[in-house]
């Protein structure tokens, strides 16, 4: 699931690329890679409709959406002020990649309240990645 994002990342280059997380109570099910719909290298609105359908893929497959992902093109994987302002979901796991013009790496927080609380990052076969 790691290799999605990063991928994901690297396709939407130079822009900032944003997907959905799905899980149950085993874990991370699910990365959907969509559309950020601001179409910006600073920001990310993942585009409404693909949000949907990935909250009824999800639900039919006995999921809930648990996070968010995003990247940062020349930014540190770490939240930004606008990051931090805009998270509406303080028990979602948010996923930030960055700098996807250097050394990509994936970091999780929770955020709530403004503030980011960094989390271990497991993906896939269940060995950390932060």
């Amino acid at each position: 699931m790691a290799d999605a994002i990063l991928e994901h990342s690297s396709l939407c280059y130079p822009n900032e690329a944003c997907g959905l997380l799905a899980g149950d109570a085993g874990g991370l099910r699910m990365v959907y890679c969509l559309t950020n719909a601001d179409n910006s290298p600073t920001r990310f609105t993942i585009e409404p409709d693909e949000h949907f359908g990935a909250l009824r893929h999800a639900e039919r497959s006995g999921w809930e959406l648990i996070g968010a992902f995003h990247s940062h093109v020349h930014g540190p994987a770490f939240p930004s002020p606008v990051d931090l302002a805009e998270a509406a979901e303080p028990e979602w796991l948010w996923i930030v990649a960055g700098p996807v013009d250097g050394s990509t790496e994936l970091r999780a927080y929770r955020i709530a309240d403004g503030v980011a609380t960094e989390r271990e990052l497991v993906l896939g076969d269940q060995e950390p990645v932060v």
